[in-house]
């Protein structure tokens, strides 16, 4: 059984931020650059999928993400925390990346407000 919008938000407002683990909801391809698209379908519902989508030239969304969000996306994997998310991305850009911890949460809230990843502590 799903947990409501406020069952979520109650248990995520009592967990650290950091001691979440992301789970990815959409596939991905990335290209030479390791850059990622994000694959989004543009309907869910099965009935319209297969009415409208014939019609369509394509039946979904790509979200191309940056150097940055790419990186953020292929660390979330359904095993690896926030915490270490942000102490890799750190470590692959250095100095380049500042107030890392506050970027990456808002990153990764964001993603998860748009429906594109959960975490494994809500399902």
């Amino acid at each position: 059984m799903s947990l409501s919008f406020k069952e979520r938000k109650k248990i995520l407002k009592s967990i650290n931020t950091l001691d979440l683990t992301p789970i990815k909801l959409y596939s991905e391809i990335e290209n030479n650059d390791e850059l990622i698209t994000v694959i989004v379908p543009k309907f869910k519902n099965k009935i319209v999928v297969k009415l409208v989508s014939p019609k369509l030239k394509s039946d979904h969304f790509k979200i191309k993400l940056d150097k940055f969000g790419s990186t953020v996306w292929s660390k979330i994997n359904g095993k690896t925390k926030v915490d270490q998310i942000i102490k890799d991305l750190k470590r692959k850009f250095g100095d380049d990346i500042q107030e890392e911890h506050e970027r990456t949460t808002k990153f990764i809230f964001q993603l998860y407000e748009q429906g594109f990843i959960s975490f494994k502590e809500i399902n």
